[in-house]
């Protein structure tokens, strides 16, 4: 109350210990403060064993711009460039695209710089995501640092031809960025690269997960096709016991244009039969306008009930 009593509405309250989307609960004029902050904590004790919370401020339809670092145990530090990972649902992220098509490019520079310069300042080692909102007047907020490889680390392997993966495991066993070759000067981008997480969910339900065997399983393929899939073939029990994310589809190319149009493709190839998946809603939400000009925002989806008229899948 303190903290509402000083920055006003409206604020968000957050798990310390998680993340995920899980352990939140925004609180506006005239909601229940206490109650929100009793519900956060106890789906932050249930989800990761510990309660503790924080109050900050909530932004209205941000911009959320990730930054993926590299830093030895030498004190360097270098940025692989930034994300945007605005196309959200409940605070999971369900599309990311590399780079961020419509930041400016002072407020890309201002935040690559602030991001270098908290790992360095906090002594971070390894690979880690440093994670900002940017509102509508293009200020930029802090959030948190992943101490991680992040999900979608691979459109940034895709527009900087940097293996993030095995720089993990060099770095860890004491090389330093220099003899790995990583210079921030010699560290560019080309093109774009958009990333589709596919899961077992029913977009029709409110997104709830199925489960069930797969009978039939095709993905997609091409030049500029990347997948990392986890249980994802014929045969395999889908159970409700483990996250419903199926395969990771990345696509990479020259353009934003050209990307969306190749990750289009790459979805409509995919046969997947047995269960639902996300895959018509992802398709309706490639070919909106706003996912065209790439001005999304973190509650876009929730803000677009028209993302939810779907083209029926068939099975194929």
């Amino acid at each position: 109350l303190d903290f509402v009593n000083e920055y006003g509405y409206p604020v968000i309250i957050k798990a310390a210990f998680g993340g995920g989307g899980r352990g939140m609960r925004v609180v506006r004029e005239g909601d229940d403060v206490a109650d929100a902050f009793q519900r956060a904590t106890s789906e932050a004790r249930t989800a990761f064993g510990n309660g503790t919370c924080f109050v900050e401020r909530f932004l209205d339809k941000p911009k959320h711009i990730e930054v993926q670092l590299l830093a030895d145990n030498h004190g360097n530090v270098v940025h692989l460039f930034e994300r945007d990972c605005s196309v959200q649902r409940r605070h999971q992220k369900v599309v990311e695209v590399a780079p961020a098509k419509t930041l400016p490019r002072e407020v890309r520079d201002a935040i690559l710089t602030d991001a270098v310069k908290l790992a360095k300042e906090c002594g971070y080692r390894n690979a880690g995501t440093a994670e900002f909102l940017v509102d509508n007047q293009n200020r930029h907020y802090f959030i948190e640092i992943n101490p991680r490889i992040q999900v979608e680390h691979t459109i940034t392997e895709e527009i900087t031809g940097i293996d993030i993966v095995a720089a993990q495991i060099q770095i860890a066993a004491g090389a330093s960025l220099p003899q790995l070759g990583l210079f921030q000067d010699k560290i560019t981008t080309r093109g774009f690269a958009i990333q589709c997480r596919i899961t077992t969910e029913d977009p029709a339900k409110n997104f709830q997960p199925d489960t069930g065997r797969i009978e039939v399983y095709r993905s997609a393929g091409g030049n500029g096709v990347r997948l990392d899939g986890g249980n994802a073939y014929a045969g395999t029990i889908i159970s409700p016991h483990y996250d419903s994310m199926l395969v990771k589809c990345s696509c990479s190319g020259s353009t934003y244009e050209i990307v969306r149009r190749k990750m289009i493709r790459a979805l409509i190839e995919f046969r997947i039969r047995g269960v639902k998946t996300n895959i018509p809603f992802l398709l309706t939400l490639l070919t909106h306008p706003v996912f065209i000009e790439g001005t999304y925002w973190t509650t876009f989806i929730d803000d677009t009930p028209q993302l939810f008229q779907m083209v029926s899948s068939q099975n194929r």
